[in-house]
């Protein structure tokens, strides 16, 4: 199946295209690079990564000049979809990819049969709950009104926020599977009106509060560092759950290149990096 990528050779002086770039191809690489297998399948000093544009190739492209100081090539290809960076992984033609969280990882793994495992967490994109018609969940009243996501994992996320800021309390084991039926105490009878994610944040002048998560919030204008009224915390259970993580063929996660990817990844320079690029949309995941 033909594939729309946009391959760099991150070493040196780089740099990764936006989501739309050119260089459409069947596998190849169109950066010059010297064609030579990746880390994990002949012991080079090349590492082949599949990655989505934002954050990840760019989070990539950072980390390539700490992989070059170890002697290694990192080669990043920008994939447009959800279903192939898996795939070519699952072939040995990569070594690793960098785009998703581990439920997806999980499902895909058991619709499609690959063997894929997390080889290490890097980052995660918090859902923050942010001012309305009100600034503050101390001003919260009777009756108010909160928009969230209507669809089933951004609800519960929202809802857990909710929880673990005191609107409300959710039924025993609800978890990641909550719904607004599973509200189980509400004080001040708040209403939970659900919307689309993306229409969200265009009630915010209708709504005491809005819960986004961070790519919305910023769409939205928000920053979640100085706007958000409260966000998830890396040890929150939604942190653990949907942290984005190295994924690799089940066996090469310890190998030399793998380890040394997700070294560099989560090192402070990388923290530091994401800290001040993302202004809270994205966090360093801390294990």
């Amino acid at each position: 199946m033909k594939k729309r990528v946009l391959t760099v050779l991150l070493a040196g002086v780089l740099a990764v295209a936006a989501l739309t770039g050119c260089g459409a191809s069947d596998g190849g690489s169109d950066s010059g690079s010297s064609g030579s297998d990746s880390g994990s399948s002949s012991g080079s000093k090349t590492i082949k990564v599949a990655a989505s544009a934002t954050p990840h190739a760019e989070i990539l492209e950072e980390a390539a000049g700490l992989l070059e100081k170890e002697g290694y090539q990192l080669e990043v290809t920008v994939f447009n979809d959800y279903v192939q960076p898996n795939e070519v992984v699952e072939s040995g033609d990569f070594d690793a990819n960098y785009f998703q969280h581990i439920p997806y990882l999980d499902s895909f793994n058991e619709e499609k049969g690959t063997h894929l495992v997390n080889a290490g967490g890097i980052h995660y994109e918090p859902f923050g709950i942010y001012p309305g018609t009100k600034k503050s969940l101390d001003e919260l009243e009777e009756g108010d009104t909160i928009a969230v996501p209507n669809d089933t994992t951004n609800e519960a996320r929202a809802l857990l926020l909710l929880q673990d800021n005191g609107v409300i309390k959710l039924k025993e084991g609800a978890g990641l599977n909550a719904t607004v039926n599973d509200i189980e105490e509400n004080a001040k009878n708040v209403k939970i009106e659900e919307l689309e994610a993306a229409q969200v944040s265009r009630v915010v002048d209708e709504v005491a509060f809005v819960v986004l998560n961070g790519n919305y919030a910023l769409e939205a204008g928000f920053s979640v560092k100085k706007d958000a009224i409260a966000y998830e915390e890396s040890d929150s259970e939604a942190a653990k759950t949907y942290v984005n993580v190295i994924a690799v063929k089940e066996g090469n996660g310890e190998s030399e290149a793998v380890e040394a990817l997700v070294e560099a990844l989560k090192s402070d320079d990388i923290k530091k990096f994401i800290d001040e690029k993302y202004d809270g949309a994205v966090i360093a995941f801390e294990e």
